[in-house]
């Protein structure tokens, strides 16, 4: 009995274009009426958010045996955090602000078992080997472990080929916002550089064949993206639809326009 097969790897790895949402209201609910609606993937977010450990480890719980896959992002690629994740049976990263090839590389290794890692024999504690019932989860689990690199600034964008070489690295997350704000466009992930930017990014990621992902609460934005070649992307929240609904309705019973503010928004 082997690793839990990891089909956002698997699904990657043949080409399959992935939609997926951003979970961050930190609740193992929410997450699970997301984990209801078709999506390939949810992002746990434990970067922005009220999301700690435990309040992670409910959430993948709550998505454990659903067909939607759970991907977590922890606040930042340390290895004791990413043990942890792991144990909690966590098989996909997505890992905030790299910008150096060292840093991905050290990531890698921080989700494999040695010889290949760093990552602490202790599985059988937690759910990642279904409480030490999968007899051959330690020799199986690094080849179910999808580690996805955020790309959010210039010195990332400078040292995206370096890191997109890194062996282990299954793909190459843009953010858009943050990226924005490092070029002088807080606020403004659609103007025009951060754009021509992030397609410059997608054409050599893609060169080096690695996934290209990338999120926007925008749908006109969202399909952009998607020509210009996501292969897996967040097109919302759950806050941002949250909002929208409860606003919406109220609106909707008042016949209150939606104002040029209200409609938009930047992640």
């Amino acid at each position: 009995m082997s690793a839990p097969r990891n089909p956002f790897k698997a699904a990657l790895r043949k080409g399959d274009f992935q939609l997926g949402l951003w979970v961050a209201l930190g609740s193992a609910y929410a997450a699970e009426i997301a984990g209801g609606s078709g999506y390939d993937w949810l992002l746990i977010d434990g970067e922005h958010g009220p999301s700690d450990m435990p309040l992670i480890g409910a959430q993948l719980g709550a998505l454990r045996g659903r067909s939607t896959h759970a991907i977590v992002r922890p606040p930042m690629g340390e290895a004791w955090l990413l043990k942890q994740l792991l144990d909690l049976g966590a098989q996909t990263f997505l890992i905030p602000m790299v910008e150096t090839a060292e840093q991905a590389r050290a990531l890698v290794r921080a989700v494999r078992y040695p010889p290949a890692g760093i990552r602490g024999v202790g599985a059988g504690l937690g759910r990642a080997s279904d409480f030490n019932r999968v007899p051959d989860y330690l020799t199986t689990a690094n080849e179910e472990i999808c580690l996805i690199v955020q790309i959010e600034s210039r010195a990332g964008l400078a040292a995206l080929d370096e890191i997109a070489s890194v062996e282990g690295v299954d793909g190459l997350f843009i953010g858009p916002s943050d990226l924005a704000a490092d070029m002088g466009y807080l606020g403004q992930p659609s103007a025009a550089p951060v754009q021509e930017a992030i397609r410059d990014a997608f054409v050599r990621i893609h060169r080096h064949g690695k996934a290209r992902g990338i999120m926007t609460v925008a749908l006109d934005q969202a399909h952009e993206y998607r020509a210009m070649g996501a292969d897996f992307m967040a097109i919302g929240t759950d806050v941002n639809c949250l909002v929208s609904a409860i606003d919406g309705l109220r609106r909707s019973f008042l016949g209150v326009p939606v104002s040029g503010e209200q409609k938009g928004g930047a992640y």
